[in-house]
């Protein structure tokens, strides 16, 4: 398998990112390391008396022995050192920077061997370092902390009696009453506290947020980035103390996030050399911004200073004029339209390959419009944008786009109709994966460990471990040895089927999916009937417009699966924030249906985590592209235009389906609809131009009463013997009411007595046509047949095992 090493920039997250703890860090500084305090300007008999009376001292003879020379060793070679403190002697002694850092005892070896001392004295010296830590005689830097090796019992236990360890029991109280925090897990959270109160002073309570980014990055630079569930589970348990700011954020990513960038942080990431442009592209952009939502400001600052300004420079070394010669111009846009990319495939070897960029023509409308800014702004600013007005290099033809959109609509016409068909392999698919999972998983749970089981085609033994490992299920394969994570493949599984199923049956947008909450979940009860009407309710995204969605059974199903799965034990749902890559901020804290337990904590699914768990649901199927034979790739936004061909194909009219997708313009839906025929298109958009012609503009007043209590029967006149036809208001029949026939039709359970005697009764009229060679009507009785059973087997799907799908949908308490 090949694997990506440089990944091209077709799109603005391609970009640098700011480093880890760029925020939070400051907003919320680290504590600075002070140069001396009272215990470490003690002089030697003060610190000896000290050090030798409780609570240093140790009851234990042998021990108290071992430690008493190991002190006068350690104190006898830090006053060899030069300084007036014991941490400016610590500090000059050279083994706090000891490169490497592991191998710091060395340090103090070479004096003790040379005053006389044995091997046995250098280990009982460096013995006493931990408790000179403790005593606070000296304050270690946090990479010496981290690399130096010094046990976690140790230290904690040092720093507690000397009266230094207040909060760590609260800490561990709080590990203890969380059943998914490992015992590993909890006793790297208290050795990474103790060191940073090693290293700062103080005590648990004093710690700052900006503390634990410090020790992080440190640790990250010399013992490599910890496991992110550790990571993430050290910062929530010390805000959870209570010890920082009410205002820090209650997560490390929250933290870390570096959040929307200025102008110049925007345009200072491709180092521009000259410095008169990147004032001016800075300049725009502050101009551009009110405008502009902040992921159309990330595109632009990417395209004016990444792929165009800084691609000038680099191959034109010394540019400083915005007026270029057509041969210089020329070329730039010649390099534009390809993009290469790297990939190393499995025997290392580094391949380039060179594509056309998908956004060419969106690029130089950006430069253009850059151009023709600066030009009409001078005229109202001449001082200001004067000097920078130059003739524009792309002429107004080489953007047009005509040519592009037929050319992508091809392109998205042919992706629709290679994955349509295959769309029910792949539902099939996936819920398959999730129920061989989740049966994998419940059997494992239920075998010993060291044993055997086998489920779903496979045999698996479950692995021993050394210790409780909470949220994870290991088990091998007998074969190849392998490790597999049950629990995380059954989640991965689980969540591959509910995006698949959601994305299919709806056609939302991937930033919509991911944003659907507990409360999305509303219900309209027709006053006379009083039917329940479940609807969707999808968040402003794209065009900023909300709109609500008729939720079909098979979707309420799905739907109810995913609020049994992230509820709590007391039947709540978790609230969780939320990162926004596109604006690049953080939602407040919200019962998200997409939501998973990582580690100890419950984190919203992004896009980015959706888009692999569909990429790895599909690689399973083993389809491939006809064109490449390569795996087929399907992104969430092929779903939605599989959605809206599938359902214009099936009789929606085109301005329906444009409401449902929130289109603002039915073109764009039907740029959407693949292979629909041109001929249709036209007269339909002939026929929506005459009616709005034709249309009076009282049309368009508030509605009335009447009017309003004629909105309120269309859904109790969708009711039908046999079921409620789903056809969306203002919408006539299409299928001349032959409900039975109708794929609108939701059949009732309770009718099912009816359809069974309206099934039998077409099975005897097919025999009398026959009998009397009426052969057409048995044609069309035997289509009334299908359709009677399709409907009867709706029912038992919905109906099967008398299981109700309970979709929670949260009520409003009352008030008062």
């Amino acid at each position: 398998m090949n694997s990506t090493i440089v990944d091209p920039p077709h799109d603005v997250a391609d970009q640098p990112t700011a480093p880890a703890g760029y925020d939070g860090r400051a907003r919320w500084p680290a504590r600075p390391v002070e140069s001396g305090w009272a215990e470490t300007r003690r002089d030697r008999d003060q610190t000896w008396s000290r050090l030798m009376s409780a609570p240093f001292a140790l009851d234990d003879y042998h021990e108290q022995n071992a430690r008493t020379q190991g002190l006068r060793w350690m104190l006898d070679w830090l006053e060899a050192q030069p300084g007036e403190t014991w941490q400016d002697r610590w500090l000059a002694s050279g083994v706090d920077t000891a490169e490497p850092q592991l191998q710091w005892r060395t340090v103090p070896e070479k004096w003790v061997l040379t005053s006389g001392g044995i091997a046995y004295h250098n280990r009982i010296l460096c013995r006493a370092v931990a408790t000179a830590i403790s005593a606070d005689l000296i304050r270690p830097s946090l990479a010496w902390l981290s690399s130096s090796r010094i046990q976690r019992s140790t230290l904690i236990g040092g720093l507690t009696c000397a009266g230094r360890g207040e909060g760590f029991d609260r800490l561990t109280a709080f590990f203890d009453a969380d059943s998914l925090v490992s015992a590993t897990a909890a006793n790297r959270c208290l050795h990474r506290t103790a060191m940073i109160v090693a290293n700062k002073g103080g005590t648990v309570c004093d710690i700052t947020p900006g503390d634990v980014l410090e020790f992080l990055d440190v640790e990250a630079s010399t013992r490599g980035a910890g496991r992110l569930g550790a990571t993430r589970l050290f910062y929530r348990a010390l805000h959870t103390l209570g010890s920082f700011d009410s205002q820090a954020p209650a997560t490390l990513p929250q933290l870390r996030s570096p959040g929307q960038r200025t102008p110049a942080e925007l345009i200072d990431r491709y180092s521009l050399q000259c410095r008169p442009i990147r004032d001016l592209l800075v300049e725009y952009l502050c101009d551009r911004q009110p405008g502009v939502d902040y992921a159309s400001l990330h595109s632009l600052a990417w395209i004016l200073g990444g792929l165009f300004w800084s691609d000038l420079e680099r191959h034109n070394p010394g540019i400083t004029s915005l007026r270029m010669p057509a041969d210089v111009a020329g070329a730039w846009k010649q390099r534009l339209r390809t993009v290469t990319t790297r990939t190393r495939t499995n025997d290392g070897t580094v391949v380039e390959t060179t594509t056309p960029r998908l956004n060419y023509f969106g690029c130089l409308a950006v430069v253009r419009a850059f151009y023709l800014d600066l030009a009409q702004w001078a005229v109202e600013d001449p001082a200001r944008w004067g000097p920078w007005v130059a003739p524009c290099p792309i002429a107004g033809n080489e953007i047009d786009r005509r040519k592009e959109k037929r050319r992508l609509k091809s392109r998205m016409d042919t992706r629709t109709r290679e994955r349509l068909p295959v769309l029910p392999i792949l539902v099939r698919s996936v819920t398959q994966r999730r129920i061989d999972a989740a049966e994998l998983l419940e059997l494992a749970q239920r075998t010993p460990p060291g044993s055997p089981f086998s489920a779903a085609g496979q045999t698996l033994i479950r692995s021993r471990t050394h210790e409780r490992t909470p949220g994870k299920l290991w088990a091998q394969e007998p074969d190849t040895g392998r490790r597999r994570d049950l629990a995380r493949e059954e989640s991965r599984a689980f969540w591959a089927f509910a995006a698949v199923e959601v994305l299919r049956a709806t056609g939302v947008r991937i930033e919509e999916l991911s944003e659907l909450t507990h409360h999305s979940l509303i219900q309209y009860r027709l006053p006379t009937t009083g039917e329940i009407v479940p609807l969707l309710q999808i968040a402003p995204s794209k065009t900023d417009a909300e709109r609500l969605l008729l939720v079909s059974p098979e979707l309420a199903d799905v739907l109810s699966m995913i609020i049994r799965r992230i509820r709590n034990s007391d039947g709540t749902v978790p609230h969780v924030a939320a990162f926004d890559l596109h604006e690049r901020t953080w939602s407040l804290p919200a019962p998200f249906l997409f939501q998973r337990r990582l580690g100890s904590e419950n984190q919203a699914i992004g896009p980015r985590a959706l888009r692999e768990m569909l990429t790895a649901a599909l690689t399973a199927t083993g389809l491939t592209e006809p064109s490449t034979g390569q795996p087929l790739h399907c992104t969430p936004h092929d779903f939605r235009r599989m959605f809206i061909t599938d359902a214009v194909l099936n009789g929606l009219p085109p301005h329906i389906a444009q409401v449902i997708a929130g289109h603002r313009d039915i073109n764009v839906t039907m740029g959407y609809k693949a292979v629909y025929p041109e001929e249709a298109i036209r007269v339909h958009h002939a026929f929506l131009a005459r009616r709005r012609a034709l249309r009076p503009t009282e049309k368009y007043r508030v509605p009335t009463d009447t009017e309003w209590e004629e909105f309120l029967g269309h859904f109790e006149r969708r009711k039908v013997s046999s079921g409620t036809c789903g056809r969306s208001f203002g919408t006539p029949c299409v299928h001349e009411h032959a409900c039975i026939r109708c794929p609108m039709l939701w059949p009732d359970p309770h009718q099912r007595e009816r359809l069974v005697e309206i099934r039998d009764n077409l099975h005897a009229r097919i025999t009398e046509a026959e009998h009397e060679g009426w052969l057409g009507e048995v044609e069309g009785l035997r289509i009334s047949l299908l359709g009677a059973e399709d409907k009867l087997a709706q029912i038992d799907r919905r109906t099967h095992n008398g299981a109700v799908a309970d979709l929670g949908i949260p009520t409003t308490p009352k008030i008062g």
